[in-house]
Order: C-alpha cells, then sequence, then structure tokens
C-alpha cells in the first residue's frame, strides 16, 4: 500500500487571511456609511444659538427686544408671539413691530425690536379701565423649521412710564 500525505497544513491560514480581509471590508464599509450620515446630520449649516433682551419702552410705545446673540435672520423667515399676562398669545404681523436698526429687512445681534404699544397692550379690567401694568412675553419663532429659535422673553410693561 501506498502512503499518501497530504499536507492540510497551509489551508486554515489561508482561510483566516481571507476572513480577516472581509471583516475588515464590512467594517469600513459600516463605519463610511456611519461617517457619512453623520456629517450630513447638520447640512444647513447654521449652530446659531440665540439669546434675546427685553425692556420697557419709554412712554406707552410698547416693548423692546434686543437680540443679544445669534445670526442675523431676515424678518421673512421670522414669526413672532406675544402674549399678555400668560395668556395664549398671538403672532405678531409686521405691522405689530418696527425696526430699531439699520432697516435692512434683518435683524442682528444688537438691533432692536420694537413692538408698538398700541397692538401689544394690557387691556383692561372687568369695569372697562386700562389695565397700566402687565407682562408681556414675546417669542421668537423660525417658520420654516417651524420652532423656537433663543429664549422667550418676559418684560414687564407699565403703559404710564
Amino acid at each position: 500500500m501506498k502512503n499518501e500525505t497530504r499536507n492540510d497544513e497551509a489551508v486554515s491560514p489561508v482561510i483566516a487571511t481571507i476572513l480577516m480581509v472581509a471583516i475588515t471590508v464590512v467594517l469600513a464599509g459600516v463605519l463610511y456609511v456611519w461617517a457619512a450620515n453623520l456629517a450630513e446630520s447638520n447640512t444647513n449649516g447654521d449652530l446659531a444659538l440665540y439669546s434675546f433682551n427685553g425692556a420697557d419702552a419709554p412712554g406707552d410705545t410698547g416693548v423692546l427686544v434686543t437680540m443679544s446673540q445669534g445670526a442675523a435672520a431676515n424678518f421673512a423667515s421670522l414669526d413672532i408671539k406675544v402674549s399678555i399676562n400668560g395668556g395664549q398669545g398671538n403672532l405678531c404681523g409686521a405691522d405689530c413691530y418696527s425696526e430699531a436698526g439699520t432697516g435692512d429687512q434683518s435683524w442682528s445681534t444688537g438691533e432692536d425690536l420694537q413692538l408698538d404699544g398700541a397692538i401689544v397692550d394690557c387691556g383692561q379690567d372687568d369695569t372697562g379701565t386700562d389695565i397700566t401694568s402687565c407682562n408681556v412675553t414675546v417669542t421668537v419663532f423660525d417658520n420654516r423649521e417651524n420652532t423656537q429659535i433663543g429664549n422667550a422673553v418676559t418684560i414687564a410693561m407699565d403703559e404710564e412710564n
């Protein structure tokens, strides 16, 4: 009988090498897809954090809201919501406010927005007497994203000052 010798020694390292290469390729693909998705998750490029301050305007002229931090925002993309004494609140149209800045139709850091005292009003009590002081809360929304930007500002308004 003939004695045959087989050399099975090289099969195991070849299979192990093929498996390691396959695992590396799959892992690289998964990492690529994850990194590409992560890079695309903030495509609008604005990580602008907005902050607003408020003050009572002199006399019976409403309130002032100042953008203290954030990128310039076009008024066409903003909605201003005003509520009196914690009430439901209403959107304030372009006739409700005036830009006390450059007049360029954008609200930039340091610029004031004056909300008109004829529209932003404390109202009357049950007897019909004018209420002279109230809390006015102003909230700014991005109407493209339908999200609030920055903080809501509550201002103690005194219509007699």
